[in-house]
């Protein structure tokens, strides 16, 4: 340790301290030989090793320096040494080490108080006395490193000249030992410091070599993996990233500028992430490996995805109360009218009970406008003229007479129900009749799909809750063809149908849009995994209605 002559920058504030220190007697200056007696002069040689011994086994500059400060007043006789540190950045020195046990540590005095020794001491270019005691400078390169103050030396078993030498020579020393130590110590500080940031970031790293085995990685990395970073090393990526990402990993040049992905859905990594590859340079300028880094995007992703949803329900709701506000007028109009033809049909068809070709006809025409008044009468619910009774009610209730009132037409279709009841579900506020229509015509157009798909004819039916018992979910999934991806965005428009002309008015699933709305609930239409079309409905509490 003590043969290394390190030579840093200059860091001293104090430009007077600064200058102090290029006149170190460690700088390339030839220095005076010695004349001391030969049993002092062995023991001097022997304190840097006691010293590099000190920081070895303990790790302590204070420690190893309360060695020394003990060893210099056994050697000279004198009653207390102290060792005092230059803290530069406070401008400060501090008591850091002596061989007085009852003498308290940490005591710090300004390196301006020329009235105390240590301070004087920082000052001085060789050892000398200052009053009684003797101090002895201790320097870097270009830095003032502290002072050494001998007090008490009445008794020194050398003259006072050999004193000063020895002091001189023992400060020159021990100059060296504490700038290695510190210089140590900054390294290690600075490589914490590196490693702490390396870990604290929430982004995944590894680094690898051109191979792409992992030669490093962060702690964020390790715990999404949940493999020790011990355990990682030498690994490939490849072991831990799904073969999307480790395609495109690989495709990546390790000598081009960073390179970005799009967002890449990793189900090894659990989450979508946006990856960055990086070359990694080593100090020749070769590029020896990659940088990677993986920013999870997952809940970034989610709630852009939620708020397209949302943008596409408020463009749903404004579409439609525009369009309700014109259609509202005109089924007005056209309800008296027709309420009034069918009466006068009635009347007909009773009256002409003998002429049969012409009841025929009269019942069909019937029929027809009892159909157009159904029409009205839907076209009024979807833009909210009905007027809707609120009350609590149990969600599975209403849902039970629903199949119930499909049962029939399900069984002449040979098609198979399941259903996955909730237990203790929250009761909903809002009309059981028009909230029983919502749900048939969900159930209606399943019928249609399952029997329009060829395959196997089965309807789902789930009802549950959420965790915080908040809200009431129901699920309708067919096995159907599913939903063509042109259709899905306009499958809630009034009078979107992709039925023959005839077979449907388009308004079935747009009125359950608006039941489920008048509710204070949503409802979405999606495709399965495994095909058929899924559509939730999601309906508050009465508890959160009334909050």
């Amino acid at each position: 340790m003590f043969g290394l002559w390190l030579r840093p920058k200059s860091r001293t504030s104090d430009p007077r301290i600064s200058d102090l220190g290029s006149r170190s007697p460690t700088s390339s200056k030839i220095h005076r030989p010695m004349s001391l007696d030969p049993a002092l002069h062995e023991a001097l040689r022997d304190l840097p090793l006691l010293f590099s011994r000190g920081v070895s086994a303990t790790l302590s500059l204070a420690t190893a320096l309360e060695t020394v400060a003990r060893q210099i007043c056994d050697l000279l006789g004198a009653r207390r040494t102290a060792i005092w540190v230059h803290d530069r950045r406070a401008r400060e020195l501090e008591l850091t080490a002596t061989s007085d046990p009852a003498v308290v540590l940490g005591v710090r005095i300004a390196t301006e108080d020329a009235s105390h020794p240590a301070a004087r001491g920082l000052r001085v270019e060789r050892a000398q006395f200052v009053g009684p005691d003797l101090v002895a400078p201790l320097r870097g390169w270009r830095r003032a490193l502290g002072t050494v103050v001998i007090e008490g030396l009445e008794h020194a078993p050398i003259d006072r000249e050999q004193v000063v030498e020895f002091a001189h020579e023992l400060g020159r020393q021990l100059s060296v030992g504490i700038e290695n130590v510190q210089l140590l110590d900054e390294v290690l500080r600075q490589r914490r410091l590196l490693e702490d940031t390396f870990n604290s970031l929430v982004d995944l790293v590894a680094v690898t070599d051109r191979e792409l085995r992992i030669v490093q990685t962060n702690e964020a990395f390790a715990a999404r993996v949940h493999v020790a970073r011990a355990e990682l090393m030498q690994r490939t990526i490849a072991e831990f990233v799904a073969p999307e990402t480790a395609a495109w990993i690989a495709s990546v040049d390790p000598a081009l500028a960073p390179t970005g992905s799009s967002p890449i859905e990793d189900a090894r990594l659990g989450g979508t992430f946006l990856l960055t590859a990086t070359p990694l340079i080593n100090q020749e300028g070769h590029a020896v490996g990659r940088v990677l880094v993986a920013r999870d995007i997952t809940r970034q992703t989610r709630l852009e995805a939620e708020r397209a949803a949302l943008r596409e329900r408020l463009a749903q709701s404004e579409k439609l109360a525009s369009l309700g506000q014109f259609v509202a007028g005109i089924a007005h109009e056209m309800n008296n009218p027709l309420q009034g033809v069918l009466g006068h049909l009635e009347l007909l068809i009773e009256l002409t009970e003998a002429a049969r070709p012409v009841r025929r006809e009269l019942k069909q025409i019937y029929q027809d406008a009892d159909r157009a008044a159904k029409i009205v009468r839907s076209l009024l619910v979807f833009t909210g003229s009905h007027r809707m009774t609120r009350k609590r009610m149990q969600v599975d209730r209403v849902l039970t007479r629903a199949l119930a009132s499909r049962r029939a037409s399900l069984q002449r279709g040979n098609i198979e129900v399941t259903r996955r009841q909730g237990t203790e579900l929250p009761r909903v506020v809002g009309d059981p009749l028009l909230l029983q229509q919502a749900l048939l015509n969900i159930l209606i157009n399943a019928e249609h799909a399952v029997i329009e798909g060829g395959g196997a004819r089965r309807i789902d039916v789930a009802s549950s809750t959420d965790d915080s018992r908040e809200h009431v979910l129901l699920t309708v999934r067919d096995t159907g063809p599913g939903i063509p991806p042109d259709v899905l965005p306009r499958i809630f428009d009034p009078f979107f149908t992709t039925k023959e002309v005839g077979q449907g008015t388009g308004l079935g699933l747009a009125i359950t849009y608006g039941i489920v709305q008048e509710h204070g609930g949503t409802i979405s239409a999606s495709n399965a995994a495994d095909g058929g079309a899924v559509f939730r409905v999601d309906l508050p509490s009465a508890e959160l209605v009334v909050k």
